[in-house]
């Protein structure tokens, strides 16, 4: 029985500094997490919380006016450590995971803010960046933005853009719609002559 592939599509959403204001020592803290779990291309489960930030407990006027999290949903949201604990729980099955972002700073911001809160990163899994994917098979010279990019499909982003569990399904979407690309662009295997020949029909002729 073949092994079960699975893939998490995620998206977090962080705290950033007012603008123009320099913060000693600031660096992004996740304080939402999207994920959709998807096995054998369907999905199986679909998780959203808020997360309260450890070192930067309190969100800036701009953070909250950008993504429209209040510090209430914050300050109510899981633990950072209960946080990885529960994305530790999407890989305890040992299956061929892979993780899909859009762009590197989600895994980035996760690997940091775990080494900041002196505890191991969660994941032991493949990582595909989907917007370099998106890059390499359309050719673009910069990176598309996420809802950029489900534009240029004809299509729209799920949700709201900036909501983790939104960005997370649509980064879902986009991810099917390059796999069925890639599958049609994809060269047919060289026939062979007997695929190209009725050796039946030629051997009628010469009888």
């Amino acid at each position: 029985m073949a092994a079960k592939r699975q893939h998490l599509f995620i998206d977090f959403e962080f705290t950033m500094p007012e603008r123009n204001i320099r913060m000693k020592e600031f660096y992004p803290e996740i304080i939402e997490v999207g994920t959709v779990v998807v096995v054998d291309e369907q999905i199986t489960e679909q998780f959203s919380s808020f997360v309260t930030p450890l070192k930067f407990p309190k969100l800036s006027e701009r953070c909250k006016s950008f993504l429209h999290i209040s510090q209430q949903q914050v300050d109510t949201g899981l633990s950072f450590y209960d946080f990885i604990r529960k994305l530790e729980e999407f890989t305890k099955n040992k299956w061929d995971t892979t993780i899909v972002t859009w762009g590197n700073m989600d895994m980035k911001v996760l690997r940091q803010n775990c080494y900041a809160a002196g505890i191991p990163f969660p994941f032991q899994a493949n990582e595909l960046d989907l917007s370099m994917e998106y890059k390499r098979f359309f050719g673009d010279q910069n990176q598309t933005g996420l809802w950029k990019a489900v534009q240029e499909y004809g299509k729209e982003g799920t949700g709201r853009h900036h909501r983790a569990l939104d960005d997370a399904m649509t980064t879902y979407n986009i991810f099917k719609l390059v796999e069925k690309d890639k599958r049609y662009l994809e060269k047919p295997k060289p026939t062979t002559i007997g695929d190209r020949i009725d050796f039946s029909k030629l051997l009628n002729e010469f009888a």
